[in-house]
Order: C-alpha cells, then sequence, then structure tokens
C-alpha cells in the first residue's frame, strides 16, 4: 500500500493534541516515526489532557486556522503519502478534513480514517447523531477504517451490546461497513468470549477475513484505539499486509497494556508506550 522508492514517506496526522493523557498525537508522532516514517501532525485542537479523567480540560479549537495551515502546504507544493485521521473536534472540521483529502490525495495516496467517535455503547461527550451522520459521510473517502466496535455498530445503525459477538455476526458488519466505501476495515477491540477479544479485519478487494486474537485485561485505558490505528497507519506505510500491520499493532498493545495493567498505572494514564517503542524499530 506504500508508494516504491520512497527514502521516508510523509503521513498527515489529522488529529488534536492532548498536553496529559497519551492519546490522539503525542502517540501517533512516536509510533509512527518509530517506523522510519515522518508524521507531519495537523492538530484540530490544542487541549490541556483528554477528556477522561482529567476534568475540564484548557481547550484551545483551531478550526479557525485550518484552512490558512492547508493553504500554506499547498503553496509548497507539498505531497503526502498518507492522510489519517482520528478524533474530529466539531461538526465544521468535517468540512475542512473532506476538503484536505480532496485537495492533496493523488491515485497512490492512503487515506486511514479511525472514527473517533464513542465507546462502552456511548458518544463521546462532544458527539452527536449530526456528527455521526458527517462521519459516515467522511468514512466514504477512506481506504481504510478502524472503528472499535460501537463506532462500528453507530456506522451501521446496530444496537451495540456487551455480549460476546459471533464471528458471522463480525464478517456481516465488516462487509457492510466496506460497502459504506473503505476497501479495508478493521473493527478494535471485540469480545469473543469470557477470556479473548480480538481485532477483526477485512479485505473488501478480496472478500478476506481475519482474526487477531488477544488476551483480555480487565482494565481500560484510553488512548488505546489511537495507538492501534497509529501502528496499523504506519505498518501499511512500511508495505505490510493489512493482516500483518494488523499483527503489528495488536502484538505491541497486547504487550503495553499487559504491563501497563501489572504496574497499576493510573487509568486517565493512557499506556505505558515509552518503554515499548523499540518493538516498532
Amino acid at each position: 500500500m506504500v508508494r516504491e522508492n520512497i527514502a521516508v514517506p510523509k503521513v498527515v496526522a489529522i488529529h488534536d493534541m492532548s498536553g496529559v493523557g497519551r492519546c490522539s498525537l503525542t502517540v501517533a508522532i512516536p509510533l509512527i516515526s518509530s517506523m522510519g516514517i515522518q508524521v507531519c501532525p495537523l492538530p484540530t485542537a490544542i487541549l490541556s489532557s483528554h477528556l477522561d479523567g482529567f476534568g475540564e480540560p484548557a481547550f484551545i479549537d483551531l478550526t479557525d486556522s485550518l484552512y490558512s495551515y492547508a493553504n500554506h502546504w499547498k503553496s509548497l507544493n507539498m505531497e503526502f503519502d498518507c492522510i489519517y485521521t482520528g478524533f474530529i473536534g466539531s461538526k465544521e472540521q468535517f468540512g475542512f478534513i473532506e476538503d484536505f483529502i480532496d485537495d492533496f490525495r493523488n491515485p497512490e495516496t492512503l487515506v486511514v480514517i479511525d472514527p473517533v467517535m464513542a465507546d462502552n455503547g456511548e458518544f463521546y461527550s462532544n458527539y452527536n447523531e449530526e456528527m455521526l451522520e458527517k462521519m459516515k459521510g467522511l468514512v466514504k473517502k477512506a481506504d481504510v477504517i478502524t472503528p472499535n466496535l460501537t463506532e462500528a455498530c453507530m456506522l451501521l445503525g446496530e444496537e451495540y451490546t456487551k455480549n460476546p459477538l459471533s464471528l458471522d455476526k463480525g464478517k456481516d458488519y465488516l462487509r457492510r461497513l466496506g460497502d459504506l466505501g473503505p476497501d479495508y476495515v478493521v473493527i478494535t477491540g471485540v469480545r469473543l468470549d469470557e477470556n479473548t477479544n480480538a481485532n477483526l479485519g477485512y479485505s473488501k478487494i478480496n472478500d478476506e477475513f481475519w482474526v487477531i486474537r488477544y488476551k483480555y485485561i480487565p482494565s481500560h485505558y484510553p488512548g488505546t484505539g489511537d495507538v492501534f490505528a497509529s501502528i496499523l497507519t504506519g505498518g501499511l506505510m512500511k508495505g505490510d499486509s493489512l493482516e500483518k500491520a494488523m499483527e503489528r499493532a495488536t502484538l505491541f498493545l497486547q504487550v503495553a497494556v499487559e504491563e501497563t495493567y501489572k504496574l497499576g498505572t493510573p487509568k486517565r494514564e493512557g499506556i505505558i508506550l515509552e518503554k515499548f517503542l523499540h518493538m516498532l524499530i
């Protein structure tokens, strides 16, 4: 999925930046950079912390600056090998991101959309049905999407349940998500049984499925979806197949989450990833 003969591929990461708590750009930059890929951040907002467990953060909305930021890049004739989006802070930003993809995409550009909206069956605090509809529009432009199970259900109009999901139902969800536009779909954090979770992958091109299992850890850490999507994106840019990129991201998270849980790190801090960046080199 990566262009041939590029010394260092460039990935535009369109995310917010949270000062405290490992998520969004603060995980995307070190993870993807560790894989030998240049990260070009396009921050949509700056927060003093993420929204889970730190109270009300200081918040700087950069919506009004996004077009001038992109226009400068256009004036430089910048080219990017991948456009990777994560948390989108306001409904107005969806239009900008669609325009950015149209302006900077070429036939070889990989577009990865992580539709960060919800978890555990509920929208995040600033999301609602209107933004869900805008996300459905953005997903149409993606080559790859990486929703968690809650987000997958929302995109499909399905009711979310915490009960284990059958693989047949998972395959149905994957195919239907592919029908929304992307050629490749990954659903993260799918509970298969009491002791096992999995990340489910699908290639619409080949109608091929993958199930990457991992051990269930009885704790929830913010930012794990960002970690997974960032490593997956880096893997695809290195030339991994979707299956290989999923395995790489799943293994990293398994190791990092187990260590974070063992050390009793406060959940709101996110997972310890600094100790394990060497796994990606």
